[in-house]
């Protein structure tokens, strides 16, 4: 089943083009990650997706219906850390929350923290939590009402690596509990360790969208160097598996997919075509670069 389906939004800030016509899918139990450099139209996407904000073009559907007040119920959000009272206990904070927002009833709070790995410390004072621990109890508040569908803005942002950790497997567990995580990050690693699917977005514009391991591929590429670097291209060019060739002043470049590169066969195959090899070189292309290459300024 399909949770959600984004088609053509637009959002404009006077002369300022915040979305640019977005649209994707998220199936659901996905973990959907919504990726992109910081002012690339992740939060303006999620609050019109929560309702906080109109698009001025395009539409959207949840749960296979248009969107209305009543599916908000079944969508839980973390747009920014709430402001709990320092000096209450974590149920009393979540009794305050749930009051307010009429998500849930009292019996749920203990099942809140539970689920966050927060029930053990729920009589303790918000002031005294780790950066974690707070941002546990945000999303243990996004939980209250038992929605099917939890948004996340940024949910590691400003944590220490065992925070991160921590966030990254509250995620992952409530994926498999039956949860659909929509989340947003400009952390690559994050959303590579976290997210089964992902939509990428650049200034404003859906740059790819689909499954991780499609998306941000990595590849194997080999760096070949010789005497002769007309002769070691044409060379090149008969090496099965190689989807991409580059030629610079010194060196041909192959790109393979992941893996499916080996030294041994490329040296044999050049050496069979009369090019002794003087350079011969496995890189792995980073996550990082694939990243980059797609959000990169035009």
């Amino acid at each position: 089943m399909t949770i959600l389906n984004v088609s053509e939004i637009v959002k404009n800030y006077g002369a300022v083009r915040a979305l640019k016509g977005v649209s994707f899918s998220v199936p659901e139990g996905a973990v959907y990650g919504v990726l992109g450099p910081n002012g690339s139209g992740k939060t303006t996407l999620l609050s019109i997706l929560l309702n906080v904000l109109s698009a001025d073009k395009g539409s959207y559907e949840w749960f296979g219906q248009s969107a209305d007040h009543t599916q908000r119920s079944q969508i839980g959000s973390l747009l920014e850390t709430p402001n709990f009272y320092p000096y209450l206990s974590a149920v009393n904070n979540l009794r305050i929350t749930q009051s307010i927002s009429g998500r849930g009833d009292e019996d749920q709070i203990d099942q809140v923290l539970q689920k966050v790995n927060l029930h053990i410390w729920k009589k303790k004072p918000f002031s005294s939590y780790s950066l974690g621990m707070k941002q546990r109890l945000a999303i243990a508040a996004a939980l209250l009402g038992e929605p099917r569908v939890l948004i996340l803005d940024e949910p590691t942002n400003g944590l220490d690596p065992v925070g991160i950790a921590e966030i990254r497997a509250l995620i992952q567990e409530l994926s498999r509990k039956g949860h659909t995580v929509i989340m947003a990050s400009h952390l690559l690693d994050e959303v590579e360790k976290v997210c089964t699917h992902v939509a990428i977005l650049k200034s404003g514009e859906l740059v790819v969208s689909g499954p991780v391991h499609d998306v941000l591929v990595q590849e194997d590429v080999v760096e070949l160097g010789a005497a002769d670097i007309i002769h070691l291209k044409q060379a090149a060019s008969g090496i099965a598996g190689a989807h991409e060739i580059v030629v610079s002043e010194h060196y041909v470049q192959l790109y393979f997919p992941k893996g499916k590169a080996s030294l041994e066969d490329i040296n044999r195959h050049c050496f069979q075509q009369g090019v002794v090899l003087n350079h011969l070189l496995m890189k792995r292309k980073r996550l990082e670069e694939k990243f980059f290459e797609l959000t990169k300024q035009s």
